[in-house]
C-alpha cells in the first residue's frame, strides 16, 4: 500500500471515530431535554468528560489535526449543554 493511500485511510478512520464519539451523547441530551429530567446524570462525570475532551481539542491544535479539533469541540459543546441541563432540571 502506498503512503498516500495509508494516510487517506488514516484520515477516514480518524473522522469516523470522531463522528461516532461526538454523537454518542446526543441520545442522552435528547432524553434529558424531552423529559426535562437530568437527575440520573452525574455532574462530576460530565466535568471530567468536558475536561478530557477539551484537552483533546488542545492536542488537536498542537498537532494541527482538524478532525480531532472538530469532533472533540462538538462533543465539548454537547456535554456543556448536558451540564447546563443538569443544573436547570435537577430537583433541589
Amino acid at each position: 500500500m502506498k503512503q498516500e493511500e495509508f494516510n487517506m485511510d488514516e484520515n477516514i478512520l480518524g473522522i469516523v471515530a470522531g463522528v461516532l464519539t461526538s454523537i454518542s451523547m446526543i441520545p442522552q441530551l435528547i432524553k434529558v431535554l424531552k423529559e426535562k429530567d437530568a437527575e440520573n446524570l452525574s455532574w462530576v462525570m460530565l466535568m471530567v468528560l468536558i475536561t478530557g475532551l477539551s484537552l483533546w481539542v488542545w492536542y488537536g491544535f498542537l498537532k494541527d489535526e482538524l478532525p480531532i479539533i472538530l469532533s472533540n469541540a462538538f462533543a465539548v459543546l454537547v456535554n456543556i449543554i448536558l451540564l447546563i441541563c443538569y443544573f436547570i432540571f435537577k430537583k433541589s
